[in-house]
């Protein structure tokens, strides 16, 4: 089944939010311990920016978690 770009990009924005929340951590302390402003996590998590594969690993890295957990339905 086709996934829209759209539909990844609420749905990886809804696990970061649900995983960081999980981990009790703030957009801040993501985005320091990735070196990005907390405006483009923030903008992840609404689903209105798109990371780079790059950035989907470090975000993984950071929460701990697989890259697949980040997209998983």
């Amino acid at each position: 089944m086709l996934i829209s770009m759209g539909s990844i990009s609420l749905l990886f924005g809804k696990n970061m939010r649900r995983i960081r929340f999980s981990k009790g951590m703030s957009q801040g302390d993501v985005s320091r311990a990735i070196g990005m402003d907390r405006g483009y996590i923030s903008g992840l998590e609404n689903g209105k920016r798109n990371p780079t594969l790059k950035n989907v690993e470090k975000i993984a890295n950071v929460l701990n978690v697989s890259v697949a957990d980040l997209v998983k339905r």
